[in-house]
């Protein structure tokens, strides 16, 4: 008998069992494909941006190595990264075909078909081979995981030794009253939006619930050591509205 059977997670402030989280997530991103990238656009001002170009900075992607970026289903940053590094190739896995169905498109439209591969995949159990990647990243994924320790240890499991795991997600603000205005703008603006533009409040309403449920920096940070990544640092960007957390398969 499965011993995770009766267990509870959240989904947004909703608890729900674990078994229901997956699908509920799927969704979500199903219902917002065709407006994600611009809904990312809207709600952040075009600063999202600049968190992305961030984060390849900090990754400073090279010439033959090979990127697994999860949660990852338009393409946003396999196309980063090819940019930086156009001897590289990508393997976008989202569990979600709309969101593949998107990146396939831009990718086509930019002419980066041949460089990038495009699977459907679980976070939690990746459909690849031991140390089969040189980079892994998540951008603003990690969160709708159901069991975020079990897929980072997956990412550890196909990183190649003296690869890189690289994490770009929502966070928190240090200062109290900043956090507050931050949770002012969150709550009474972005599902609006969302219902607006998107024509789905409640999928914008449960994305900014996420953002709250996610842990700190801090403890974070734990969660990536724990298993099993070594040289773990985090930069928090926008003074933490993002962050950024690095870890390496010694």
């Amino acid at each position: 008998m499965d011993d995770r059977q009766g267990r509870t997670t959240h989904f947004g402030f909703r608890d729900v069992a674990e078994d229901e989280k997956a699908g509920l997530v799927h969704g979500v991103f199903s219902r917002v494909a065709s407006r994600y990238d611009l809904m990312n656009d809207l709600m952040s001002a075009g600063v999202h941006r600049l968190w992305k170009a961030a984060m390849m900075d900090w990754l400073a992607p090279r010439n033959g190595q090979h990127l697994l970026d999860v949660a990852g289903g338009t393409g946003d940053i396999a196309f980063r990264f090819l940019e930086r590094a156009p001897g590289a190739s990508v393997t976008v896995c989202d569990m979600t075909e709309a969101m593949l169905v998107e990146g396939r498109h831009r990718a086509e439209a930019a002419r980066l078909a041949e460089r990038l591969a495009w699977v459907a995949g679980d976070a939690m159990a990746l459909p690849f081979a031991d140390a089969s990647f040189d980079r892994v990243t998540i951008s603003f994924g990690i969160r709708n995981v159901t069991r975020i320790q079990d897929a980072l240890a997956d990412f550890f499991r196909v990183l190649k030794p003296g690869g890189r795991l690289m994490v770009l997600e929502f966070s928190q603000l240090p200062v109290p009253a900043l956090q507050w205005a931050y949770d002012q703008y969150s709550f009474n603006v972005i599902p609006p939006l969302g219902g607006l533009v998107a024509e789905d409040r409640d999928s914008y309403q449960y994305l900014v619930e996420s953002i709250r449920r996610f842990p700190d920096q801090e403890r974070f940070a734990g969660m990536i050591r724990e298993a099993g990544f070594g040289r773990v640092q985090y930069r928090n960007l926008s003074m933490g509205i993002a962050a950024l957390h690095s870890g390496w398969k010694l």
